[in-house]
């Protein structure tokens, strides 16, 4: 089968989050099963895009941005050009849908097309009463009607994107994010006695980076011996934590690291002895995730979407979200190695019967093969 998948952004940083670790982690798996697959989006980074993402073709142009410090407004024109071409020789195509400009291209190109395509919203479409949102969205909403299926994470996805499309939408299709469980490169490289608590995640408000700078002043406290490091490209809170960690005199606690590539970003929480996120809500959470295939106890807050599912399984620590929870959380593990192993176990044990990529690959290779 021949598959197109289509992308906001891929960079060097890891800007576009989770909606990139996921299309990359489908392909490649697509990959691995004989299909021919490719990827298509923007390439933002210090140095020219790779040609291959593993072994699957990644077809980029520079990211040039029409709005600051957004990622909406990222187009480059000769990207229509090349899906247009891309589609003609496609199967299937898959478009990872966010209100912005290059998935408003691809669902232009594939509709023109008339290929049947399906679309993956990564939690990124909800009702929104803005009049700029209504604007675009008198194109986008359309063009999402005509997809063959709407992949969704969870039930309450479905409902926001149901809202959003109205009931002449397409079918709503669960499909849950997966991740590989056997990152042998990665696993076991802790270094526990450093004590390294990290976030890594875009520095955006919605992420809440100055908990986590007031979350480490508290278990500084406590466990004087720790280190915290943010990792991520700044989403506009950058100046606010730089500020807080030096108000706070935490220069030599707490540091960033700047944004990682994929293959750093796992290398990181390996290395960590604990993975904090302090979002005040996750569609899914992929960063969570990719901390336990490496297994890396996770501290995460009751609004990530599979909070329940991990806590559940004794794979995380759910806290509510304040300094103070995630800071007795943190404490609590970095003082026993023994609960933080049991942890990391659990975490570990969770993403291969419930988050494997090759369930989600299977579940994807039925739905294209409906079409």
């Amino acid at each position: 089968m021949k598959i197109l998948h289509v992308v906001t952004l891929v960079s060097d940083d890891g800007a576009y989050g989770g909606p990139t670790s996921v299309a990359t982690g489908q392909v490649e798996e697509c990959a691995a099963r004989g299909h021919q697959v490719a990827l298509l989006s923007l390439w933002r980074g210090r140095n020219p895009a790779p040609p291959y993402i593993g072994s699957v073709p990644l077809r980029t142009r520079p990211a040039h941005s029409l709005l600051p410090q957004s990622l909406i407004g990222l187009m480059h024109p000769l990207i229509i050009r090349d899906m247009w071409r891309s589609m003609k020789r496609a199967d299937v195509v898959h478009i990872h849908a966010g209100r912005d400009l290059v998935s408003l291209a691809a669902l232009t190109v594939a509709a023109l097309r008339r290929k049947k395509f399906f679309t993956q919203t990564h939690g990124m479409v909800e009702a929104r009463r803005r009049i700029a949102v209504r604007i675009f969205d008198s194109m986008y909403v359309p063009l999402l009607r005509r997809a063959h299926g709407c992949l969704v994470l969870t039930e309450q996805e479905g409902q926001a994107v149901a809202e959003v499309v109205g009931p002449k939408g397409p079918p709503l299709l669960t499909l849950p994010n997966g991740v590989r469980s056997n990152c042998t490169e990665t696993r076991g490289t802790h270094r526990r006695e450093d004590l390294e608590v990290i976030f890594l995640a875009r520095l955006h408000p919605h992420k809440r980076p100055e908990a986590f700078v007031e979350m480490a002043e508290l278990v500084h406290q406590k466990v004087p011996d720790a280190r915290f490091t943010l990792y991520g490209p700044d989403g506009g809170s950058l100046p606010s934590v730089l500020s807080l960690i030096a108000g706070k005199g935490l220069e030599e606690i707490v540091g960033y690291g700047g944004g990682l590539t994929h293959a750093e970003a796992l290398r990181a929480q390996a290395r960590a002895s604990i993975y904090v996120l302090p979002s005040e809500s996750e569609s899914f959470g992929m960063a969570v995730l990719e901390a336990l295939s490496v297994g890396t106890p996770v501290v995460c807050t009751d609004g990530c979407r599979i909070a329940d599912e991990l806590a559940r399984r004794g794979a995380a620590v759910v806290t509510d979200g304040s300094p103070q929870a995630m800071a007795d959380a943190v404490c609590e593990l970095l003082t026993d190695a023994e609960k933080r192993g049991a942890i990391a176990e659990a975490g570990t044990r969770a993403v291969e019967e419930s988050f494997s990529i090759r369930a989600v690959a299977d579940r994807l290779e039925q739905i294209y093969q409906g079409v």
